[in-house]
């Protein structure tokens, strides 16, 4: 396989994230409802809200999309006040009490919340480290982040698929690579950036094996990157439609499509003071 360009400024561009791709919440919801072919199955905002046991006063989800964990946390834990940040307006329509705000300079002041989120966001900041010091300034000395991303291994299928229907589409072995939105904030790399600031962190590994024997979900997931559609050097629409066959040709042959995932969640402290 060749070399993966670099999709940076294309997957960091405020602009296209507050509109094109999160103007609405319904790319980000085609992208989560894969997930519920997963085995086993992870109820991430259960494990959220878990994490969260002793934490007291404010809660901030930065970054909170379509407010999936705002909902959770509101749910569960009625005590706690709980914040919703995004950059995109569209997406924060719907949640009740919600901000526009970016996560490289919070609105809110230093050491006063219990606990901070960030799930599968920081991948879309342009300086994390800015990012990942903001989200320790906010944070009360006992207070906890907790972030949330995808290993650099987490659905190879689905880059395979990918390049293997635009190679069909261009007349080639292999087309070009695929926007990829993790690949600028793994679960391997995720460590070492928030450890600039975290002295205490603690990985929870999220792995599984999402098995369709209906091509749309999978369909429904590359489309989701429809924002990216003009750089991802292919007919974008052609290359979808040729991805759906290659997932029926596979359910016939095999009995269902498969693709690898493996996720996680990190839970950080500072260091004690």
């Amino acid at each position: 396989m060749t070399a993966q360009p670099t999709h940076d400024h294309l997957v960091t561009d405020r602009s296209l994230l507050s509109t094109k791709a999160y103007g609405t919440g319904r790319y980000l919801a085609a992208r989560q409802s894969l997930y519920q072919w997963q085995t086993p199955r992870h109820d991430l905002p259960g494990i959220v809200v878990n994490e969260l046991v002793g934490i007291r006063g404010a809660v901030a989800d930065v970054g909170c999309g379509n407010g999936q964990f705002v909902a959770r946390v509101r749910e569960e834990r009625s005590d706690l006040t709980v914040l919703p940040l995004d950059i995109s307006a569209g997406i924060l329509g719907p949640i009740p009490g919600a901000v526009v705000a970016d996560v490289q300079q919070l609105p809110i002041a230093g050491g006063t919340l219990g606990a901070v989120l960030a799930l599968h966001m920081l991948y879309h900041v342009g300086d994390q480290a800015q990012a990942v010091r903001e989200l320790g300034r906010v944070l009360a000395p006992d207070g906890i982040a907790v972030v949330s991303t995808n290993s650099r291994n987490d659905k190879r299928e689905l880059e395979d698929l990918w390049r293997s229907a635009a190679g069909d589409v261009l007349g080639i072995k292999e087309g070009p690579a695929r926007v990829q939105l993790s690949a600028r904030f793994t679960l391997e790399d995720a460590p070492a950036v928030l450890g600039e600031v975290f002295g205490d962190i603690r990985t929870i590994p999220l792995p599984g094996v999402i098995e369709v024997t209906d091509a749309e979900p999978v369909i429904a997931h590359l489309a989701s990157y429809e924002a990216w559609a003009d750089q991802m050097g292919v007919p974008f629409e052609e290359t979808i439609e040729r991805a759906r066959e290659r997932v029926d040709e596979a359910i016939h042959t095999e009995g269902a499509f498969r693709v690898t995932c493996l996720g996680g969640i990190l839970v950080c402290r500072q260091p004690s003071r």
